[in-house]
C-alpha cells in the first residue's frame, strides 16, 4: 500500500514556510503500514496541481493534499479537484453550519461571502468535518484509489488525520505491522559503525532493515520490520537488538525513545542524584542551551559561564593569567582549570569546560582553526581531551558541544 503527498501553496516554494505537514503525515502512515512513495510541492496553479493530482493517481492508493482550502481567490484546490473528477461543487449544509458556530462564537464578525463559499465541497467527496477550522477535509474514492483533501493550517491537519483520516483509513484497508527501533550511538563515524556490524547487518531477516542516519559525532541506527504478523515483528524485533547492543556497548546511548542525548544524560543524572554545571568559550553557551532546553533541566543543571573572552576567564573563573600566558588560552591546562573553576564556583558534581578555535581566525591563540580542547571534573579528578575538528565554524562548534555530551556520558558511566 502506498501513499503520495502534494502540498500546494506557492509559499512553501519560495521558502517562506516549512512543509512541517509531510513529515507529520509521512509518520502517521507508517505508523498504520503505509509507505510514502514521494512527496510533491507545487504551486497555487490549476494547470500543475491537475498534472500533480494524474501523477500521483498513477504512483499510489492513497493520493494525500494539503493547502489551498482558504476563503481567498489563490486557494483553488477544491475547484481544481472539482474539474479532475468532472464534478460540480455543492454546498454541504453541515460545514456551513459549523462555520457559523465558528464566526458566531469565535470570530464575532460578520460572515463574509467569500467564508460561507468555504462550505462548498465537489458533490463525490465526504465532508471530514475541521471543528478547529472553516475549511472542510474531504474523502473522494475514485477508480480504487482515495484522495484525501486536507487544510494547510498545522493543528487542523493533524487533528483531521489523527481523529478521521487514520481510523478511516484502517476501517477500509488491512495493513501490515511495522515497528521501529532507533538506536543512539555516540563516538563513531557511520562507516567505522558499519564495518562493526556487518555481519549482524547481513543476517537481518527479510522483513526488516537497517538504516544509518549520521549527524555531527553521532549515528542513530534505525532497525525497521513490517510485516502482517504483528508477534514475529515484536519477537523477532527484540531479539535483533539483544544480539546488536554487545556489539556496540561502548558508543550507545540510548534510544530514540528515550530523546536526545542532552536528555539521556539528564535522566542519568537525576537518578544518580547529581548535577553539572559548564564554563563554554567556543561553544558560546551552546551546551548549556541544550540542557535547559528540557522541561525539569533544573535539578540537575546548575548554570554556565560563557567565558567568551580570554579577560573573562580570568576575571570570572579565575583561570590565572600566568597559566594563559605559558600555554595559550587554547590548551588542555587552560580547559582543565576553566572545568575545576565552574564545578567549585556551582558546587555541582560534574562540570564540562570548552575552549578552541572555531574560526574563521585564530583569535587571540596561535591554535589551528579546528582546535578544541574538552575539559571534564569532578569533585575527584579532571582531565581533557585535544580535538581537531575541521575548519567550518557552526560544524565545530556543533561537534564541540557532541564531544562534550559523549565525554559526559563516559564519565557517568564509571559510578
Amino acid at each position: 500500500m502506498q501513499a503520495e503527498i502534494i502540498t500546494i501553496g506557492d509559499e512553501i516554494l519560495i521558502g517562506q514556510i516549512l512543509d512541517t505537514n509531510s513529515a507529520f503525515i509521512c509518520k502517521a502512515l507508517n505508523n498504520i503500514g503505509v509507505s510514502v512513495y514521494q512527496i510533491t510541492s507545487v504551486q497555487d496553479d490549476r494547470g500543475h496541481i491537475l498534472k500533480s493530482l494524474k501523477e500521483a493517481e498513477e504512483n499510489a492508493d492513497i493520493i494525500i493534499i494539503t493547502g489551498g482550502l482558504g476563503p481567498t481567490k489563490d486557494d483553488i484546490t477544491k475547484n481544481t479537484l472539482a474539474e479532475y473528477f468532472n464534478d460540480t461543487l455543492v454546498q454541504s449544509d453541515a460545514v456551513l453550519k459549523n462555520i457559523q458556530h465558528l464566526w458566531k462564537n469565535y470570530i464575532k464578525q460578520p460572515l463574509a461571502q467569500v467564508n460561507i463559499d468555504q462550505a462548498l465541497v465537489p458533490s463525490k467527496a465526504q465532508v471530514l468535518m475541521n471543528v478547529n477550522g472553516s475549511a472542510p477535509g474531504m474523502w473522494i474514492e475514485e477508480n480504487g484509489k482515495i484522495f484525501i483533501s486536507l487544510p494547510g493550517v498545522p493543528f487542523e491537519m493533524k487533528a483531521l488525520m489523527n481523529n478521521i483520516v487514520i481510523p478511516k483509513l484502517r476501517k477500509t484497508y488491512k495493513f501490515p505491522f511495522i515497528k521501529h527501533a532507533t538506536i543512539l550511538t555516540y563516538g563513531l563515524g557511520e562507516s567505522s559503525l558499519a564495518e562493526r556490524i556487518e555481519a549482524w547487518e547481513d543476517n537481518l531477516p527479510v522483513f526488516m532493515k537497517l538504516a544509518y542516519l549520521p549527524g555531527l559525532g553521532r549515528v542513530r541506527l534505525r532497525l525497521s520490520a513490517k510485516n502482517m504478523d504483528m508477534d514475529l515483528v515484536e519477537t523477532e524485533m527484540q531479539k535483533q537488538i539483544e544480539m546488536l547492543l554487545p556489539q556496540i556497548h561502548d558508543i550507545f546511548v540510548g534510544f530514540e525513545a528515550d530523546d536526545s542525548i542532552e536528555a539521556i544524560l539528564g535522566n542519568q543524572l537525576t537518578l544518580l542524584g547529581k548535577t553539572v554545571a559548564t564554563a563554554e568559550s567556543c561553544t558560546g553557551g551552546k551546551i548549556a542551551e541544550s540542557f535547559t532546553k528540557i522541561p525539569g533541566a533544573s535539578k540537575y543543571f546548575k548554570g554556565s559561564v560563557v567565558s567568551y573572552a580570554t579577560q573573562t576567564k580570568i576575571d570570572v573563573l579565575k583561570v590565572p593569567e600566568e597559566l594563559i600566558n605559558s600555554h595559550s588560552v587554547v590548551s588542555s591546562q587552560v580547559a582543565e582549570a576553566m572545568a575545576k573553576n565552574v564545578l567549585d564556583l556551582f558546587k555541582s558534581d560534574y562540570a564540562i569546560a570548552t575552549t578552541g578555535n572555531a574560526g574563521p581566525d585564530k583569535g587571540d591563540s596561535n591554535a589551528e582553526v579546528g582546535t578544541v580542547f574538552i575539559a571534564i571534573a569532578t569533585k575527584d579528578t579532571v582531565y581533557s581531551e585535544k580535538f581537531n575538528l575541521g575548519n567550518h565554524r557552526k560544524k565545530v562548534i556543533r561537534k564541540a558541544v557532541n564531544k562534550a555530551f559523549e565525554m559526559l556520558q563516559k564519565e557517568i558511566l564509571k559510578k
